[in-house]
């Protein structure tokens, strides 16, 4: 959701025009991300002397799109982008509303008062702000945004303002704030009060660190200090201050950088922001509070808890720049729905052998026979993610014979859930930071029950939360409407139904005839790509219209409602995936002339019905436009409209039949004139309930 970059240059001499360009394109690269508005904060003054900069902050904050923002900060008078600095922090955010219209007051930096002492950038919810907007102003500190993060901002102040002595750390005050806090966050500080630092912490919300240096770091580890408290504090007794006693290690602790000159240090939400400048990286854990001064990083802890790891590592990003580039495409949705021969590949690439009919997924190998054993499968997902497991539950079943519940994550949790220590839990999301699915996540494991992670983002809260995991390794997947994710998590879900019954005789045909279809799938997909001309003359036909329908069943019940969600998604055309089976209980009532019909139908188990279906609408003055099987004479000869696919196994044939909807939903947002890769009101990763 709401975009996180903040920037500090630490004995790297820049001025403040190159600090604010490297801070817009920060957040030029997290704008698929969705937002309203965007705003930044950096030192104030002209002067030489950067520290004397710093005891000032400049906050510039505009409605829309990060050009605008950039055409405000142009209009500042009084802001010399010239001087030079040797030291600086700014931070820099993109705000998709939640508490509060888009407006400038409501944008972020949030500020604790008109001197902007503190200011703070924000990605979550917040959800005890009414109790401490109560408190402060029952305190005398004045309220100007509707926003529940101002309410952080005018907490770090109390705190500041009520210190027990004149030499307490920035990083105990974000750790006294973040102590009263409920819900779920990634936040950024900066102070007048600490010239040249940064503080960030999080809980719920993804947040890294990346750094850049000159010269190699002292160690790839940064211990993690904890600090133990002599009492607690609650804003609903007598508000007592917290004292808190260091760790006696805590300047041992540091990274070492005696030896360092230049340093640049990023917070950031996503790490497609920082690798223009650098793949170093280290992801925080939840209640980590991460502090930059002086160039060094310190990482503390309130306490220890069961399974914590004593230091975070500093990891090597794997992303190139040009994944994150468009290229010669119109858009990146267009761009990734391209990319899927490719991706499908690097999904299957060094796990499926094609040779003698092995799969092999690393992530698994220790819990496999566990898994075996299990009582029953449950895939807990939302939106695209969900209807992967949809999509992928038949043969699921099949293979492994066992029960397989696919649960949307927000119902799953209103619904509690039985959950036992015998089944296996899957936890099925693009960015690993889908905040249902990651209490969903909480909620199985309390329960004892073993869980699997099925991410594209290595380091995210899902994967290293759950027991063991895949990759799917699609690549970074930018626009909103998730397309190569899709894909390839239904190939993943494949592979793990295929490693599942690899001991088994009687599936071994059935497993043979599956794996040489992932062989040829890349090609096939190719051939579906190919039909992108014919999907835009069929998408001038429909963009006008206000409705359609998406009719199918069996493998491809999935695909419907995949389909329809892209169409609704960057179209905002009303589209309906609905049960070939369930039309006369209902849906058939839509069915008119003027209604358009799409309906799959393809050569398996239920091509009869699906034909006696299509029938039923035909009977009705409908007018269907049939996605079917390019072998399928029949179905060709008898309508008047039909998109041709190759054919493939049937369990994969759902991949197949899905990129024409793509294409479909592609096009008839750009005949529309709508952003296809920032839809309104959406964001690419939901990271609050």
């Amino acid at each position: 959701m709401c975009g996180i970059f903040a920037y500090l240059n630490y004995h790297v001499p820049r001025t403040r025009r190159e600090i604010l360009e490297i801070l817009l394109k920060g957040l030029r690269r997290l704008e698929y991300r969705g937002y309203d508005s965007a705003g930044v904060g950096i030192d104030g003054g002209n002067s030489k002397d950067w520290e004397s900069n710093a005891r000032s902050i400049q906050l510039i904050k505009q409605r829309g799109k990060v050009k605008a923002l950039d055409e405000e900060i142009h209009k500042q008078q009084d802001i010399d982008l010239d001087v030079e600095f040797d030291v600086h922090s700014g931070i820099a955010h993109t705000r998709w509303a939640t508490h509060g219209e888009p407006s400038p007051v409501n944008s972020h930096p949030q500020r604790s008062d008109k001197n902007n002492e503190f200011i703070v950038i924000h990605n979550g919810i917040i959800t005890n702000y009414k109790d401490l907007k109560k408190f402060l102003e029952s305190k005398g500190y004045e309220f100007e945004s509707e926003t529940d993060t101002e309410s952080i901002a005018k907490l770090v102040k109390y705190m500041y303002d009520n210190r027990e002595s004149d030499d307490i750390s920035f990083a105990t005050l974000v750790e006294r704030v973040t102590q009263q806090l409920e819900g779920a966050f990634a936040l950024v500080f900066k102070s007048v009060h600490y010239p040249g630092e940064v503080v960030g912490t999080r809980r719920g919300g993804p947040l890294l660190i990346g750094v850049r240096s000159d010269h190699k770091l002292s160690s790839d580890h940064i211990p993690v200090l904890y600090r133990s408290c002599s009492y607690s504090f609650s804003f609903y007794t007598t508000l007592p201050l917290m004292r808190v006693r260091l760790s006696s290690s805590l300047y041992a602790c540091f990274i070492r950088v005696s030896k360092i000159k230049r340093l640049m240090w990023f917070l950031i939400c996503h790490d497609s922001a920082v690798i223009e400048h650098t793949n170093r990286v280290i992801f925080l854990e939840d209640d980590d509070v991460a502090a930059v001064m002086d160039g060094r990083l310190s990482i503390h802890r309130i306490k220890r808890t069961a399974g914590d790891y004593p230091a975070r590592a500093i990891q090597t990003l794997q992303m190139e720049l040009q994944q994150i580039m468009m290229g010669n495409y119109s858009s990146f949705m267009q761009k990734e729905i391209f990319e899927q021969p490719e991706s499908v590949v690097n999904t299957m690439r060094g796990r499926v052998n094609f040779d003698n009919n092995t799969v092999t997924l690393g992530g698994l190998k220790d819990h496999i026979k566990e898994i075996q054993r299990c009582r029953r499968l449950i895939l807990i997902a939302c939106g695209t993610s969900y209807h992967a497991g949809v999509a992928t539950r038949q043969v699921l079943e099949e293979l492994t014979e066992l029960p397989v519940m696919v649960e949307l994550a927000s119902d799953f949790l209103d619904r509690n859930t039985p959950v036992f220590r015998d089944d296996v839990c899957f936890f099925i999301s693009q960015s690993g930071e889908t905040a249902d699915s990651l209490m969903a996540l909480h909620y199985c494991k309390e329960r004892g029950a073993l869980t699997v992670g099925i991410t594209n983002t290595v380091g995210s809260s899902i994967s290293r939360e759950t027991d063991c995991g895949v990759h799917i390794n699609a690549g970074p997947e930018i626009g909103v409407a998730s397309t190569k994710a899709y894909t390839s998590q239904f190939v993943a879900l494949i592979m793990f139904a295929l490693l599942m019954c690899d001991d088994r005789i009687s599936v071994q045909p059935r497993r043979r005839e599956i794996i040489q279809g992932l062989r040829v799938l890349p090609d096939l997909i190719k051939e579906v790509l190919s039909l992108d001309d014919e999907i835009q003359k069929l998408a001038t036909e429909l963009y006008q219209q206000k409705s359609v329908l998406i009719m199918g069943r069996g493998y491809h019940y999935a695909t419907c409602l995949e389909g329809a969600l892209k169409i609704k998604e960057i179209t905002y055309m009303h589209s309906e995936g609905i049960l070939a089976g369930e039309l006369k209980h209902g849906p058939l009532a839509l069915v008119d002339k003027l209604m358009p019909v799409i309906m799959i139908i393809m050569r398996d188990h239920t091509y009869v019905k699906c034909q006696n279906a299509l029938q039923q609408v035909v009977a009705r003055q409908g007018r269907p436009i049939v996605i079917c099987d390019k072998e399928d004479h029949e179905t060709i000869k008898t309508s008047s409209r039909t998109i041709k696919v190759p054919h493939c196994v049937d369990c994969l044939q759902g991949i197949l039949s899905v990129i024409p909807l793509q294409l479909l939903s592609f096009h008839l947002a750009v005949l529309r004139g709508y952003d296809v890769d920032c839809p309104r009101n959406l964001a690419k990763s939901v990271t609050v309930e």
